[in-house]
């Protein structure tokens, strides 16, 4: 019988996650108890994995709006970086996404930058050229599409040891739905971020993985997510926050409305919104997607707050979303997606069973990886249930999703 802490080990809710680029090519669902290192993966890539390329896809957003992106450059000069102390200055990448008004002349948006990809395919030991990473819905600096008073603003926060890329498809549905998004790179805790000019800085994280590192990561990322919302603050107010001084996408300014914000994050980041709503009043809703939970974060707000994790299989309770539950006194719910796993919450639910044929992986592997459940299915559950969420709490708008359980999503069960 296993142990509570192999039982945590195997956790649907386990803190930090797989790094979410390694489950491409070496898909270990098993990440970080109290006090115990990130173990080593496990390959899982054939020796000769089959050499004609294959592009992936993400599905298509399902929304009415046409989309944008764009990539800012931060630097907080308030904070020397907590990871690494030869930086003056903590550096953060963060990406919007956003309704254009036309993409016409704006190329697709690749889903990862060139350097962040090079490193993220030699890191996995996947052959250049093997895999052709995906190409977004969006299109760089369309023009925004501003609404009549501005749209409802939403962050995302990765898990450790991954990147803002791993959430896009939920990002874009989002974004076509009428929402900003600003997707957050947690500098130095994620696997890579590139900068402008090519540099990228990895993951500089040093030490075992305990409850000590990861209330600092909290810590850091609450920081970061504070800071993140004055710089939106200003480029709502027409001023160029960029550090390069990139020129803006078109009608930018008075995009956001910044009394309806909200945040969401998966495994670390979803411990981060957590933390960051209880940090920052300006933060009016949040989601966490399957991230365990440490005190004080594990005390709720007045604010609403969605839990939404993986399938709760034998063994595999969260006491932290128990302790959660308990002191949450505004709108909360709790639900699970059946027959999925931890990284069924990131673009690996789709990217993994397109690459798994050019990778030599199994399906058993695969479902090992990232569940029974239907792929198309999964994504389906999480993109509905959490713009709903979003839709209720930021713009007042009730479908009945989350009243009570649907018999069009037998695979969403609501837990409390």
């Amino acid at each position: 019988m296993a142990t509570v802490n192999e039982r945590r080990l195997l956790s649907r809710r386990a803190l930090l996650g797989t790094a979410a680029a390694s489950a491409i090519a070496s898909v270990s669902v098993a990440i970080a108890p109290s006090a115990q290192a990130r173990p080593a993966a496990d390959p899982l890539v054939a020796a000769n994995p089959t050499p004609t390329p294959v592009r992936l896809t993400l599905p298509a957003p399902t929304g009415p709006h046409p989309l944008g992106t764009a990539s800012f450059h931060l630097v907080d000069q308030a904070r020397v970086d907590p990871w690494q102390d030869s930086r003056p200055a903590r550096e953060l990448m963060i990406q919007l996404w956003y309704p254009a008004l036309a993409a016409d002349g704006h190329p697709a948006a690749p889903w990862m930058s060139p350097g962040a990809a090079a490193f993220f395919e030699q890191g996995q030991g996947i052959p250049s050229g093997t895999l052709l990473l995906p190409v977004t819905h969006a299109h760089l600096a369309a023009p925004v599409d501003r609404g009549r008073c501005g749209r409802p603003v939403l962050l995302y926060s990765p898990g450790l040891r991954s990147d803002r890329s791993l959430g896009t498809a939920l990002i874009e549905e989002l974004a076509s739905h009428g929402y900003l998004v600003v997707a957050i790179d947690h500098t130095y805790d994620a696997d890579q971020v590139e900068f402008p000019g090519g540099r990228v800085e990895t993951f500089a994280i040093t030490g075992d993985i305990d409850n000590a590192l990861i209330a600092k990561a909290l810590a850091v990322r609450t920081a970061d997510t504070r800071f993140v919302l004055d710089q939106l603050t200003a480029l709502n107010s027409g001023h160029n926050t960029d550090v390069g001084r990139q020129t803006l996408p078109p009608t930018l300014a008075g995009a956001f409305d910044l009394s309806r914000v909200g945040i969401l994050g998966h495994s670390l980041g979803g411990a981060t919104a957590a933390a960051a709503i209880r940090a920052d009043r300006r933060l009016r809703a949040g989601v966490n997607l399957d991230g365990s939970l440490l005190p004080p974060v594990t005390a709720g707000t007045e604010r609403p707050f969605l839990l939404f994790g993986s399938d709760p299989g034998p063994g595999s309770e969260d006491p932290s979303w128990d302790q959660f539950w308990a002191s949450q006194y505004g709108w909360k719910r709790e639900l699970a997606l059946i027959g999925c796993t931890h990284i069924s919450f990131t673009d690996l639910e789709t990217l993994l069973p397109q690459a798994a044929p050019i990778l030599g992986l199994t399906p058993s592997q695969v479902t090992q990886a990232i569940g029974t459940l239907d792929p198309h299915r999964a994504i389906h559950a999480q993109r509905d249930y959490v713009r709903a969420f979003f839709d209720l709490h930021l713009r007042h708008l009730d479908n009945h999703l989350l009243q009570r359980p649907s018999p069009r999503y037998p695979q969403i069960r609501f837990l409390r």
